[in-house]
């Protein structure tokens, strides 16, 4: 199911645009369909047009018996398209009488290996010899030569397709029946194709809930207890190694830590580090607000007083004073995020300067092919394509704000018109097209929205009221 509908964010190999887009119009459900779609995928088999046929002869039956009967009989599992580059070896030897040493000449020139010019030109003669002689047409002839040519843009091999299949697969099960320990894991393991804030997103879609680093709950990578994901220490811009490590040593030996004077007490840090520490709000467990502990801090924190990463005999008495009550706002606490993580924790959608106005969502996309919609989403990423009159093509993926996954196309005249400039949440408005059951938005206008100001970068950003 994962695979049919190409819900593959975090799975090895499979999670691109493109991967993700072909997956959908094959309609995958199979081991040995995504073993093929591994290699259909690749620029070889893409830029001779052998994909979109690929993907209309498995969709349509009736239209296999287009292909050419030896060519159907060699590649009966692909239905007469060359996929892998054994195709080649066997299109070669059995379609126009190739011996395989010259059918590995054409093998080895395909992969990129060294191959000298005057032996594939000798190859490339004796294939239109052979086929002639056949009684193949020229028009056959050259159309499949120029297929075997394509092969040099890189195709694989079916065992290499066949293995990056196996991982896939295995991610995929993980995926789908323990969906936030697998994404977890690929954040721990240094994520994928998209960013850090992608796959905390596909988190919340699984029903996870994120956690900015907490003292007593989170270490060095991230952890998840049950649905509750806390991001883990090594997020954190600035942070030294060596607090992370003193933390997590103390915590392990000691336990966890009581009340921040606890935290004085056993750990030695400077008041730089202990800031960064206070403003991504590690602290929480106190039940006091991080402006409320970070003036404890100036008044507590000795700087000359030289402490050993173990519980003292004598703890030094703290002098408490009187502190305002301080307003907090979300706003800073989002922009005191994405300084430290690179990223707020709240939707993206909430930072913005106006509201949105009601549009369609991406789960309900299916249902407007063919009409003109209005969509928000943020960027997760864009990609720039060529066309034959060298102008450019961008392919966008987005997503709304309850976390559903679309994507758009610009035709060169939107393209130039509204270019996409870096992450943010964009107002698209388009027509929906739908190719084999993959859905896509033709945009006809697309505008970055403006995010509210950081009030940070205002004086006086926070109120204080004297109790």
């Amino acid at each position: 199911e994962l695979l049919k509908n190409g819900d593959c964010m975090g799975v090895f190999y499979v999670e691109s645009p493109a991967m993700r887009g072909l997956l959908t119009k094959l309609q995958t459900s199979d081991y040995m369909n995504l073993v093929a779609a591994s290699s259909v995928i690749r620029p070889g088999v893409s830029s001779a047009g052998m994909k979109e046929e690929f993907i209309k002869r498995h969709r349509d039956p009736e239209r296999r018996k287009q292909a050419h009967p030896i060519m159907a009989e060699i590649m009966d599992e692909s239905y007469g398209v060359m996929v892998y580059q054994e195709d080649v070896m066997k299109v070669a030897h059995e379609f126009a009488g190739l011996n395989f040493e010259d059918a590995d000449v054409l093998r080895r020139g395909m992969s990129g290996k060294k191959v000298a010019k005057e032996d594939l030109e000798k190859v490339e003669q004796t294939y239109y010899d052979n086929c002639r002689e056949k009684g193949h047409s020229s028009e056959i002839t050259r159309e499949i030569w120029e297929q075997i040519s394509s092969f040099a843009g890189y195709a694989f091999p079916k065992g290499h397709s066949a293995s990056y299949a196996v991982e896939s697969y295995q991610s995929l099960y993980l995926k789908r029946y323990f969906p936030l320990e697998f994404m977890v894991a690929a954040l721990n393991n240094g994520g994928g194709f998209y960013n850090i804030e992608t796959y905390i997103q596909e988190i919340r879609r699984w029903g996870g809930k994120i956690y900015a680093p907490c003292i007593n709950r989170s270490d060095h990578p991230n952890v998840i207890y049950g649905k509750d994901v806390y991001l883990g220490f090594g997020y954190i811009k600035d942070l030294e190694n060596k607090v992370i490590q003193q933390l997590l040593e103390n915590r392990q030996f000691f336990g966890k830590f009581r009340s921040f004077e606890d935290f004085l007490d056993r750990v030695s840090i400077s008041i730089e580090q202990l800031t960064i520490l206070l403003k991504i709000n590690a602290f929480r467990f106190t039940g006091f607000d991080k402006y409320h502990l970070l003036w404890k801090a100036h008044f507590k924190l000795s700087k000359n007083r030289s402490r050993i990463n173990q519980p003292l005999l004598f703890k030094p008495k703290y002098r408490n004073f009187d502190l305002p009550q301080f307003e907090i706002s979300r706003l800073v606490e989002a922009y005191d995020q994405i300084e430290l993580l690179g990223f707020p924790l709240c939707s993206q959608f909430e930072l913005l300067k106006h509201p949105m106005k009601e549009c369609v969502k991406a789960k309900d996309l299916g249902e407007y092919v063919g009409q003109e919609i209005e969509i928000y989403g943020n960027l997760i990423t864009s990609r720039t394509a060529g066309t034959v009159n060298n102008k450019l093509m961008r392919f966008g993926t987005f997503y709304d704000k309850e976390g559903g996954i679309f994507d758009t196309v610009q035709f060169p005249d939107t393209s130039e018109k509204y270019p996409i400039r870096g992450k943010g949440i964009y107002f698209c408005r388009g027509t929906v097209a739908s190719s084999f059951d993959y859905i896509s938005i033709r945009v006809s206008i697309i505008v970055r929205q403006e995010t509210a100001q950081d009030p940070r970068l205002v004086d006086n950003y926070f109120k204080v009221k004297i109790a």
